[in-house]
């Protein structure tokens, strides 16, 4: 139930404020993705792993901030209208955002990957053979985004681009294999 009323009180405040605040308004979308997986997580019955919210940070920031660029190139001279927000964004500074939640988003996965308690919990010492496919999964992301004007709609990325699919199907294909 904190949980819940955490969440209520965060998106009113967003949604009244807070999504005019520039770099917080993807901080409070990112911080209403971690309740989600903290709901989840206890939901289950299960604690939520350190690793599993430092990489759902990561994750949410880097797509929160590419989702902010894809817009303002999108939009353009109308950014504004949509998102007042926007008007404090600049491609560049996005792009510095960008770089910094990726490269967290890729470490601390491959952190995760070797963390004793994973190592103890999947019994195995070789995830960090799936390291390759976030990567690449991050690079396409990145490449989608500057080449190809996309990143608006990351769920649409994800299951339009051949690449990013097979990334996610080779990525889970691995991972499974080795713990099985």
């Amino acid at each position: 139930m904190v949980i819940i009323a955490l969440y209520a009180v965060m998106n009113l405040a967003y949604s009244l404020r807070l999504k005019h605040v520039v770099i917080l308004d993807v901080f409070i979308i990112a911080a209403g993705f971690m309740l989600r997986i903290m709901a989840g997580t206890l939901g289950v019955g299960i604690p939520p792993s350190q690793w599993l919210l430092l990489c759902g940070l990561m994750i949410t920031l880097f797509l929160g901030f590419a989702k902010r660029r894809a817009e303002i190139i999108e939009l353009a001279e109308t950014k504004t209208a949509h998102r007042k927000v926007l008007a404090h964004y600049s491609p560049v500074l996005l792009d510095k955002m960008i770089v910094i939640t990726a490269s967290g988003v890729i470490m601390s996965y491959s952190l995760y990957t070797m963390s004793p308690e994973t190592v103890h919990t999947h019994g195995t010492a070789n995830l960090i053979y799936t390291v390759p496919f976030v990567m690449y999964g991050v690079f396409r992301y990145i490449y989608q985004l500057h080449q190809q004007h996309g990143g608006g709609d990351p769920s649409r990325e994800l299951v339009r681009d051949p690449h990013m699919v097979m990334a996610v199907l080779a990525w889970a294909a691995v991972t499974f294999w080795l713990i099985r």
